[in-house]
């Protein structure tokens, strides 16, 4: 539909062509300031309503014998805002075919008002005005729905223009961040060069001494009769072994490495059991003073671990005492604490010493891998990051709190235990003397000669009889020749194609019914594989009495995996 063309008047379209009607109607509408247009035909009514009129004014029987449907079409093919009006002159004719064609005539022109002969001047104009206003109402809609449309492009466009915009921003954005990545990652790297030094030299310093110890103790052996003299070199030793096998495991907590075997402690019956070695590792000048409370729950955690823990918040107190000063540990009951997102009962256990405390721009740091400030050579950094790996791995946390000039108190919260713990089993330290009938027969696969040899020895002294095989393929060749024994026990990582958990699955394979014990220097590494085979792995450094509780669960429980 074409939009009407703007007019000073509105324009009225009469078609009346039977009689004078038409320009009588005509002559009516122009005096009452309506500019009206005789046709004279339905298809010029069509074409003059397409274009410029406002209101069509029609006799009916102009339409008697004309397709209605061409009308009801054109009306059909209205844009939404438009209903175009029709003022329809009928007659009295009340026949039921005039009246079913005057309700076709209705439904087709949709926007009808009837006006029946005989009809007043003033009733005609009035009805053909109303329409004229009904069409003035539908302009103005016509008119808000283009302007919204105009407004609704112009908003689009602005949001082009701002989405545009916002990519070049994004753009910058996403550049700028790659930039400060890099800047990061660069950063990253310097600070892992700068802790490979410190950890290099702290390590060195570490393990040179643990080295001279035992290298030192084996030579003085040789020249040592006195039995009271040599049982002073093997403690030594053995208390230089077990400083090794703690930086290793400071390491193994630092890098969330170390599986931990969380069992219910008593805290103050396990730190007093402590006391005699806490007392080795500090000064005279250092005092040690214990503070529990005496309804202290259990808490759950690694002992071992706790141990360690323990002693290195005292070392760190003891350096941080150069003149000497006292060393408080407090524990007490610490119910319904908000820790890692969970709710819970905790034990609060704190380290208290009276050093010089940590300065506030040292303190954020102190839990990072690697940082001391200690001189080079005189630690590796590891002592506090260990406490803090052990706190979260064990469900708990730590923070600390410090005045220079103060002192320092480390706080851990610790898992409250909910069994009561048992008490240690001393019978199974008498595994170390225990000599006289063979207890069965070991396959001992290593590929290291002096390993193995050290092994064979520990296992004869426990009463086995040892086989030793130099490779994972050497153990299954014994065992295909007709080799019987207990038990194999093998190093999980061996030259050859085979380790050690392979070597359990080939063995499970061909069924041979003979059970696995596995050992590593790194046993973290090997639990998940080694675990799916049922196998168990011991962690080196082992002692004599771990080194047969574990043989013996092993053997008694062939049938379990």
């Amino acid at each position: 539909m074409t939009t009407p063309t703007k007019r000073e008047g509105p324009i009225v379209v009469v078609y009346a062509p039977i009689g004078r009607d038409g320009p009588a109607s005509a002559e009516l509408f122009n005096r009452s300031g309506m500019d009206a247009v005789v046709c004279h035909s339905v298809g010029e009514v069509l074409r003059r309503a397409e274009t410029d009129a406002d209101a069509v004014f029609i006799a009916e029987e102009g339409l008697f014998g004309h397709d209605l449907e061409a009308l009801a079409s054109w009306v059909d093919q209205q844009p939404a805002w438009s209903d175009f009006p029709f003022v329809v002159l009928t007659s009295k004719h009340q026949q039921p075919a005039v009246a079913a064609w005057r309700q076709r005539m209705v439904a087709a022109l949709r926007n009808v008002s009837l006006l029946e002969r005989p009809v007043q001047s003033i009733t005609l104009t009035s009805a053909v005005k109303a329409a004229l206003r009904g069409r003035h109402r539908q302009y103005e809609v016509r008119a808000l729905l283009e302007a919204r449309e105009r407004a609704s492009q112009e908003l689009e466009a602005l949001v082009v223009e701002r989405t545009s915009e916002l990519e070049k921003t994004n753009l910058e954005l996403r550049t700028q961040m790659a930039e400060r990545a890099h800047i990061e990652e660069t950063l990253r790297q310097t600070q892992k060069i700068e802790a490979i030094g410190q950890l290099t030299g702290g390590i060195a310093h570490d393990f040179n001494n643990l080295l001279m110890v035992i290298t030192g103790g084996l030579d003085m052996l040789d020249r040592r009769a006195d039995p009271e003299r040599r049982k002073r070199l093997m403690d030594g030793m053995r208390q230089a072994a077990q400083r090794g096998s703690a930086l290793t495991r400071q390491l193994l907590a630092f890098s969330r490495r170390q599986s931990l075997a969380p069992e219910p402690v008593d805290l103050a019956r396990r730190i007093s059991q402590m006391r005699e070695m806490l007392d080795r590792s500090l000064r005279g000048d250092v005092h040690v003073r214990q503070q529990f409370a005496p309804d202290l729950w259990p808490v759950q955690v690694d002992p071992g671990e706790l141990e360690l823990v323990i002693l290195n918040l005292a070392v760190n107190a003891r350096d941080a005492m150069p003149v000497g000063g006292s060393i408080l540990l407090q524990a007490s009951n610490a119910p319904d604490e908000q820790v890692l997102g969970r709710r819970a009962d905790f034990v609060r256990l704190a380290v208290t010493d009276t050093g010089t405390g940590i300065p506030a721009e040292v303190r954020t740091r102190v839990f990072d891998p690697f940082f001391t400030t200690k001189e080079i050579g005189k630690g590796s950094g590891l002592g506090l990051a260990q406490v803090y790996g052990f706190a979260r791995q064990s469900g708990g946390t730590v923070w600390i709190e410090s005045e220079c000039g103060q002192g320092t108190s480390v706080i851990l919260l610790l898992p409250r235990a909910e069994e009561t713990p048992q008490l240690a089993d001393e019978t199974e330290r008498g595994a170390d003397d225990k000599t006289g009938a063979a207890l069965g027969s070991v396959l001992l696969v290593d590929d290291d000669e002096e390993v193995a040899a050290l092994v064979g020895e520990m296992l004869e002294h426990l009463g086995y009889c040892v086989t030793h095989a130099g490779s994972a393929s050497d153990a299954l060749s014994a065992l295909a020749n007709g080799c019987k024994v207990d038990i194999v026990f093998s190093d999980v990582m061996m030259p050859g194609g085979m380790n050690g958990v392979e070597l359990a699955r080939e063995i499970r394979t061909r069924a041979l019914g003979v059970p696995v014990l596995l050992t590593s220097g790194y046993a973290e590494a090997a639990q998940q594989s080694a675990a799916a085979e049922g196998v168990h792995v011991l962690a080196k450094p082992y002692r004599l009495e771990e080194l047969a509780t574990s043989l013996r669960t092993a053997i008694e429980g062939v049938g379990i995996h």
